[in-house]
């Protein structure tokens, strides 16, 4: 772990030029202050860097602006892609008048929520393993004005380039639709690109276990990384995106986290592994079954329970509802089983008690995952707290019941709007222990009324083929 002292003799040994103090926004976009190097003692460390709060989506008044943003000093990594040598570190925002974490900030919440699970006594440690998949295009155009709207991908490995003329000439080896899951090059041709990302990502402290590429045929990605506590892992997973955006952008290429770009393909997920533990102890493990304990099947009750709101968070975009239909590989009901991939909550098959896990299928990589884990974690707990039993295990095919079975498990939900409803309605479970608060919770609906607003008041290319000659 790096103290402040450590962090100014790496900034004196490796003559940094500048230091970027980054924090997370509501949405989960990074942002960031840059100082120079020189500047930066115990005293800067300790005391943080003040930024203007108000500017950021969501979160204070222009009367109440000023924030302080407060280094985590065991973040410390060097930026692989700056010219001058820059060193990162993570921060959490702090109210200037107490120097506690603001209520809206997504790691200072996360935080909580670690702190949380300690004081309830169920647990010490929840372990998240999150599995972000992504698309890589080669470009991507796109316009909405009174004129009308449009988007383009350009993609040479998606199948609709078949039969362009291209620089070089169309070689000819690229995944069908559907078709991308695991293929060697030339098919897929990401390979290298991948490997210079987790080379990178290793770089700066974040362990990787495995990259391939995924199911959808235009440059559908994943790079496995390894589980870690909660704050710790959705750190890892700010890191991941800022080097997967930042290599595919050195290649001139564009890398996307949206749940649904590509019309007819699959989309991508983030299914996120997790598991409390208490004294070095697993409290997933059990007799149960797939391994189970009582203490996970009452966490998967939780989630279940609470699936609708907790989509408001874990599925947070208008295109996340895209991906949550059936025949994508997209788990819309909520079940659980221990072989069965349509069902919203899997338990892995794993060697070890120790390693007894479940595995959460419906979240997405556009969730801000300070906000998921800590909301995945807080259904879960409400869950044991009130033993709320998920039920039979689904061991069918969830896309392919009859009828009348069907109808009797329930789903997520079809839209944000759905969502944001549902949250509105059931969020008690969030606000204990003061991890989320109603005012954050309230400030957080309002940010996604607006896109949902925004999306609603906007002519659909699709409603021209529907209703333009009637």
């Amino acid at each position: 772990m790096s103290t402040p002292e450590e962090v100014v003799k790496l900034i004196a040994d490796r003559e940094v030029a500048f230091v970027d103090f980054r924090f997370t926004d509501t949405l989960g976009r990074e942002h960031h202050m840059t100082v120079p190097g020189h500047t930066v003692d115990e005293d800067k460390l300790e005391s943080g860097q003040a930024f203007d709060g108000s500017s950021i989506s969501g979160w204070k008044g222009i009367e109440a602006s000023d924030m302080v943003l407060i280094p985590d000093t065991a973040s410390a990594r060097l930026d692989p892609f700056r010219e001058e040598t820059t060193l990162i570190l993570t921060c959490d925002v702090v109210e200037p008048s107490d120097l506690k974490g603001y209520d809206r900030d997504p790691r200072s919440l996360a935080k909580r929520a670690e702190a949380y699970l300690k004081s309830s006594g169920l647990g010490d440690t929840a372990y998240f393993g999150p599995e972000p998949e992504f698309f890589v295009f080669d470009g991507i155009t796109w316009n909405d004005d009174a004129s009308g709207c449009f988007v383009k991908i350009k993609s040479e490995e998606a199948s609709w380039s078949r039969g362009l003329e291209l620089d070089g000439g169309n070689l000819g080896h690229r995944p069908s639709v559907k078709g991308g899951y695991v293929p060697v090059p030339p098919v897929d041709s990401f390979q290298d690109m991948r490997s210079e990302m987790c080379l990178l990502l290793e770089q700066q402290g974040v362990p990787v276990e495995v990259h391939h590429h995924e199911v959808a045929g235009p440059g559908q990605l994943e790079i496995g990384t390894q589980f870690s506590t909660l704050v710790k892992r959705a750190d890892w997973n700010q890191i991941l995106k800022y080097t997967i955006h930042n290599v595919a952008h050195v290649y001139g290429k564009t890398a996307t986290f949206m749940p649904k770009p590509v019309v007819g393909d699959n989309g991508s997920g983030m299914h996120v592994h997790q598991s409390i533990w208490k004294d070095g102890q697993n409290l997933f493990a059990g007799n149960g079954y797939a391994g189970l304990s009582e203490f996970a099947l009452y966490y998967i009750g939780g989630i279940i329970k609470h699936a609708r709101a907790l989509n408001a968070i874990t599925n947070p975009g208008t295109n996340s509802y895209k991906r949550l239909v059936p025949h994508y590989e997209a788990p819309v009901k909520l079940a659980y089983s221990a072989r069965n991939r349509s069902a919203s909550i899997r338990i892995p098959y794993v060697g070890s008690p120790k390693g007894r896990r479940i595995e959460a299928r419906f979240p997405d990589p556009l969730a801000n995952p300070y906000l998921a884990f800590s909301a995945l974690m807080m259904a879960g707990l409400d869950g044991v707290q009130n033993k709320i039993h998920p039920g039979d295990p689904a061991d069918k095919n969830l896309y392919d019941l009859p009828p009348e079975e069907d109808a009797k498990i329930p789903t997520v939900c079809a839209s944000l709007e759905e969502a944001v409803a549902a949250l509105d309605s059931d969020r008690e479970f969030l606000t204990r222990g003061g991890v989320f608060s109603n005012d954050m919770l309230d400030a957080y609906i309002e940010l996604k009324m607006a896109e949902i607003t925004r999306l609603r008041m906007t002519t659909h290319p699709v409603e021209f083929d529907m209703y333009y000659s009637l």
